[in-house]
């Protein structure tokens, strides 16, 4: 985070110099200024080149929810986005050192919403620039869907490039797996050789295995098709993990509705994907809390929804555990970005659940704050019964 020194020197200053009424909002003839300031609908802030926050309008406290003592002084990205790890830098806070403007649509978890993000430099008349102006107005349903979709298109993109890379592996990786097997069966190899060809086979089919992993991103193949239960995939992927969960402390709620709808998917691939989110619930709790706490809690919860024209079931897995800085969040479902330590995590787990909703028709997305939650949403398209024969 900032360095509390800088920023609690800058919070006294700050107060100092409105006692003084030498803020450049609030001396002389500040009043209109302030009021005009104060009147726009949407969250604006100014903000120093380091990111150090110096003035906030009141829709800004309002989207904050936050008093004007918490937000003067504090750091761009402690506001808006919620915050962040220490060994992770802000793209914001390092795009503001370059003193450039730029426009671009981003969910700030801070502000609670999805927004169009404007950064206008202010030029002062000797050319320096000390002050930026950022402005935050909150999307609308049709761009919120229109941004989605960019996003989509993009992860497709990758996907698309996912399966080209792992077809070029495909083929050498076989040649080499077998060149090095045919090595231990026509050929005499001393204990040296044997152990070197028996590795080359070995790291082979870990090579094979990421291809394949990469494969079923871009390509997943939703074999058996049946009319599914959505509540019944959330209890049975439930009852293979709650003895582990049990054993770690871990409160398990849920709010399963039972109706008379269902979905047409793949039971086992819809099970990998809620394994695999209650997994990475699993060990964002642990990072957080040690041993046993009240608030190492997952909530699960499978209802139906209307969405549009259309009816959904939503499933949600939601835990308190660690959260995600929203530097993260664009990159979440990307294979190989994983927020583990290195050996801890393959980066393909996300990866390949939402290849596997996007292929049901459905769609995963995530919402966190750092320190405080996250949530994945799963959304599947609902069929009535006399639509499948």
């Amino acid at each position: 985070m900032e360095n509390k020194e800088t920023t609690d020197s800058y919070k006294n200053h700050t107060k100092t110099s409105n006692t003084e009424d030498t803020n450049p909002y609030r001396n002389g003839h500040t009043g209109i200024w302030e009021q005009l300031f104060n009147a726009i609908q949407d969250p604006v802030l100014v903000v120093r080149p380091d990111g150090i926050i110096i003035e906030a309008n009141n829709a800004t406290l309002q989207a904050a929810r936050k008093s004007r003592d918490e937000v003067i002084g504090e750091g761009i990205c402690n506001i808006i986005h919620g915050g962040r790890w220490p060994h992770i830098k802000c793209p914001l806070e390092e795009f503001l050192k370059t003193c450039t403007p730029k426009v671009e649509e981003t969910r700030l978890p801070g502000l609670f919403g999805e927004y169009s993000f404007t950064i206008s430099p202010v030029i002062e008349l000797d050319g320096t620039i000390d002050k930026i102006m950022l402005i935050a107005r909150e999307l609308t349903r049709d761009e919120i869907r229109k941004v989605d979709s960019i996003r989509t298109a993009k992860l497709a993109a990758i996907g698309e490039l996912a399966a080209g890379v792992a077809h070029e592996i495909n083929n050498p990786i076989t040649g080499i797996i077998n060149f090095a097997q045919i090595l231990l069966d026509n050929y005499e190899l001393d204990s040296a050789g044997i152990d070197i060809a028996q590795k080359i086979i070995k790291e082979g089919d870990r090579i094979a295995s990421i291809s394949h992993n990469l494969l079923s991103f871009a390509t997943v193949d939703s074999g058996d098709l049946k009319p599914v239960n959505p509540v019944e995939v959330v209890k049975d992927s439930l009852s293979l993990v709650q003895h582990q969960l049990q054993k770690d402390g871990i409160t398990i709620i849920t709010e399963l509705k039972e109706n008379n709808s269902f979905i047409i998917a793949d039971f086992r691939q819809l099970q990998q994907v809620l394994l695999n989110l209650i997994s990475n619930s699993r060990y964002a709790l642990n990072a957080r809390y040690s041993g046993h706490d009240p608030k190492k809690i997952i909530e699960l919860s499978c209802v139906e929804e209307q969405k549009g024209d259309n009816l959904v079931h939503k499933i949600i897995v939601k835990d308190y555990g660690t959260g995600l800085p929203q530097s993260l969040l664009e990159r979440l479902f990307e294979p190989f970005f994983t927020t583990k330590p290195a050996g801890e995590g393959t980066g393909l787990g996300l990866s390949i659940s939402y290849g596997i909703i996007k292929d049901h028709g459905g769609d995963l997305r995530v919402n966190s704050i750092l320190d405080k939650y996250t949530e994945m949403i799963i959304e599947l398209p609902t069929e009535s019964k006399n639509t499948w024969k």
